[in-house]
């Protein structure tokens, strides 16, 4: 899988512009503020429907326009997808698949998959559980659009859910149709809690032995889903529904007076420890960046083994971030994996040798012609 053209029109800084890539290593480079990260995330946005830094279509508008467009072209094992997606200030997005508009965002999910990999990733470690979370869902439903379909199910269902808990407040006989909701959220939560189970377990294994490889065998990475609903592996279906019933109802009062749901897999996390000891308390700097290095290029390995195709990888800015000895096992490992690497540095790549780049330097969100 690989990106061979991108489009962008009044996306971010950059009003017309186009790109062809090489299938390997593109180096885009430039000054800060120039808009290199801002195609990486126009190939997120292909890859996902929505983009790794904001959750409003309107911020990615270039100032001033009334809306933005993104064309990009892929190449797979057995197709040539064209992804478009339309946004502006009046309409619900719009994204086409082959010339073809398509309904439902999860239609779009498989038809390009990417890891993105910046500075910013040092969150999954130091920051609270909905960073975790997020990783995981989007991961998941770049592999199954199955999931992304059931997520959204699930979201649905605790929207009103929540709604009903408050309106509760204010009219009791509102109470009797909360097992309604309940029933519904506990089905989809159990079918979601079982896929996210296997995905750690299939990633930690992945993530582990990447660990070992770029430390020597010094250090020894886990990962653990670690769901609000405890329920043990073994218990049957019937079991997990009626633990997880029972939960809520047990936990009603609490509920009520919060006017929210207090249990679900809206508040699960990854728990991540380095040699038996959570990484987020005491692991240093180095160890952090070394633990999410070996989880991204983990995620690289579970997606070839889950879908037989090579995912798009994006650095944003991490060269920086690594030491000589990271840096190069990156490059080491980008053989067989069309890749995006942001810069403000190009020079940096001289030192790692046998690697086939194509450069790209970015001015004020114009792509600079010539040497």
């Amino acid at each position: 899988m690989y990106i061979t053209n991108l489009v962008l029109r009044n996306f971010r800084n950059y009003d017309n512009q186009e790109f062809d890539f090489s299938e390997n290593i593109n180096i885009i480079h430039g000054d800060n503020g120039q808009g290199k990260t801002n195609i990486l995330e126009s190939l997120f946005l292909c890859a996902c429907g929505r983009s790794h830094r904001t959750s409003r279509d309107d911020e990615m508008i270039k100032h001033g326009k009334g809306g933005y467009y993104v064309k990009l072209q892929n190449e797979k094992e057995v197709s040539s997808p064209e992804l478009e997606i339309i946004s502006n200030k009046r309409v619900k997005k719009i994204i086409r698949i082959n010339g073809i508009t398509v309904r439902k965002l999860g239609e779009l999910m498989g038809n390009l998959r990417v890891v993105m990999f910046s500075p910013e990733d040092l969150m999954l470690i130091k920051e609270g559980p909905s960073e975790r979370r997020r990783f995981i869902d989007v991961t998941l439903s770049q592999i199954k659009r199955s999931y992304f379909y059931e997520l959204q199910q699930y979201m649905r269902i605790l929207v009103q859910r929540n709604n009903l808990l408050k309106k509760i407040s204010e009219n009791k006989k509102l109470a009797d149709t909360l097992c309604i909701w309940d029933e519904g959220l506990v089905e989809s939560g159990i079918r979601i809690m079982k896929e996210r189970s296997l995905f750690v377990k299939k990633l930690n294994s992945y993530a582990k032995k990447r660990h070992e490889l770029i430390t020597g065998k010094k250090e020894i990475i886990n990962m653990e889903y670690s769901p609000s609903i405890k329920i043990k592996e073994e218990a049957g279906g019937q079991q997990l529904r009626e633990y997880y019933k029972d939960k809520l109802k047990k936990n009603r009062d609490r509920e009520l007076n919060a006017g929210t749901t207090l249990y679900g897999i809206q508040r699960d996390d990854l728990i991540i420890s380095l040699n038996g000891s959570d990484i987020r308390q005491y692991g240093s700097q180095g160890q952090q960046r070394t633990a999410v290095l070996s989880l991204k290029l983990g995620e690289i390995d579970l997606f070839k083994s889950e879908t037989s195709e090579t995912p798009v990888l994006l650095l944003d800015d991490v060269m920086s971030e690594l030491d000589r000895h990271r840096k190069g096992y990156l490059m080491d490992n980008l053989d067989d994996i069309q890749t995006f690497i942001t810069t403000t540095d190009k020079e940096v790549f001289k030192e790692i040798k046998g690697i086939k780049v194509e450069y790209k330097e970015i001015k004020n969100g114009v792509l600079v012609k010539g040497p």
